[in-house]
């Protein structure tokens, strides 16, 4: 299952309705239409939705309309928003729009660490993955940055900013894969 994390402060937007949309710079996410996605928020998992579109554009061509969908009252207010996560925002930033359908409202938040890795600790997943595993060299550099940081988000803020997140999370969920295939860890959940 794909997921999609957003600031605390949007978690009741999303859950009202008023919320359908996100837009992120950067790479295109891997998500197309019809996937499933768990909604995670302030960091926890708060709702499944399904992925209606994902359409790309550039930061000048976003509209009142991507706004709305997002839960601005403009595009103005979108773009400060985008400027608040972003390190570097212009009319020429890519930007991906990720049209979504809220499809399940949990009745309580879990712990956003509790899906990711199935109940497993990251701090777990990168140590067992160096010591076990025959590793791309860009994943054992991105893991045992992880471990020195001792947060994602200090490792994030080492490769250059909180955008840099997936490139981690990406490397824990292909170390994660792999060793549960190989029967050293598997669901704790």
């Amino acid at each position: 299952m794909h997921h999609l994390e957003f600031d605390g402060r949007y978690a009741e937007a999303i859950l009202s309705g008023r919320k359908r949309a996100t837009v992120r710079l950067g790479r295109r996410p891997n998500l197309e239409p019809g996937d499933e996605v768990l909604l995670h928020s302030g960091g926890y998992a708060i709702g499944k939705a399904v992925i209606e579109r994902v359409e790309s554009k550039t930061v000048g061509e976003l509209t009142d309309e991507d706004a709305f969908r997002d839960g601005f009252s403009s595009r103005e207010e979108l773009i400060r928003a985008l400027k608040s996560h972003y390190k570097h925002v212009d009319d020429d930033s890519i930007a991906h729009v990720i049209v979504f359908r809220l499809v399940e409202k949990f009745d309580k938040p879990v712990m956003s660490s509790d899906y990711a890795y199935e109940g497993n600790l990251p701090v777990e997943i990168a140590e067992k993955a160096l010591k076990h595993l025959d590793l791309s060299e860009e994943d054992r550099e991105l893991l045992e940055l992880f471990l020195q940081a001792g947060s994602l988000r200090k490792a994030a803020h080492r490769l250059g900013g909180m955008n840099k997140r997936y490139l981690i999370r990406d490397a824990l969920r292909r170390a994660y894969k792999e060793l549960k295939r190989r029967g050293i860890m598997g669901p704790k959940l």
